[in-house]
């Protein structure tokens, strides 16, 4: 940062929800330790702005499912979420403490054609894809009506740079706001993506993914956002479902994937 006069840092490490149960104390060192550096680093160095982004994950089976509001309780049944609670607190302390700017969204599935799934409870939603072009076919580890919020990737990075362009005087949380694009199950993508190719066929073998699943939201309450910083999403089930096949189709033919 002092060599090369740093002023932002989008702070992106984590272990995720699925993996993170396999391995809590890494997820705990990883999550919170690497937060903890930038912190103290933003802190020492007078950052400008630092992004950390939260996750649905700090919502447990107490937390209302339906139109989750931004204000509600939070008390996850994961490391993955215990650390996205412990890591929302520790940025609006460093906020009030030391005048950190720091800026969280807590995103939900995130879908992307450029990055493998990642170990995330909502990643059959991006490998449902890869498996439709390449074999037409996926075994789902949710159950059909595991209805879940989903974010799509170029939302997502539109979200994360409307948010820190937003001058300092609009923003009013420095934990994480809520955002969610669109909410859909299993069922419901499979159906989509079927329109696009008629042979696809898939299936469901839930696993301890589920349990995770089930105790995450439906739907989102983003009002806070859209009111604060003007947030409002761009794509819907349909319109991702076709540009995530092309975007795909595109790499497969290229040799990519």
């Amino acid at each position: 940062m002092k060599q090369y006069d740093i002023d932002t840092i989008y702070h992106l490490v984590a272990l995720m929800s699925a993996t993170g149960e396999q391995n809590p104390q890494l997820a705990w060192k990883l999550n919170m330790g690497s937060l903890h550096n930038i912190l103290e680093i933003a802190r020492e160095q007078e950052l400008t702005r630092l992004f950390w982004p939260s996750s649905i994950g700090v919502f447990g089976p107490s937390t209302p499912r339906t139109e989750t509001p931004q204000e509600t309780i939070l008390l996850p049944t994961t490391i993955y979420g215990v650390t996205k609670v412990a890591g929302e607190l520790l940025c609006n302390y460093y906020f009030h403490k030391y005048g950190v700017d720091v800026r969280s969204i807590r995103f939900p599935g995130i879908i992307s054609s450029e990055t493998p799934p990642g170990g995330g409870t909502t990643d059959y939603a991006v490998e449902i894809f890869y498996e439709a072009l390449k074999r037409k076919r996926y075994t789902c580890f949710l159950d059909k009506d595991t209805v879940l919020p989903f974010l799509y990737m170029p939302d997502c990075i539109k979200a994360t740079i409307d948010l820190m362009k937003t001058p300092l005087s609009q923003i009013k949380r420095h934990d994480g706001y809520n955002v969610t694009g669109t909410s859909f199950s299993p069922e419901e993508l499979a159906s989509e993506i079927m329109k696009h190719i008629p042979e696809f066929r898939w299936n469901y073998r839930p696993d301890f993914r589920q349990k995770i699943a089930d105790s995450w939201p439906m739907s989102i309450d983003d009002s806070q956002s859209r009111q604060e910083w003007g947030w409002k999403p761009d794509y819907d089930l349909p319109s991702m479902t076709q540009d995530m096949l092309e975007r795909l189709s595109r790499r497969f033919a290229e040799g990519k994937l």
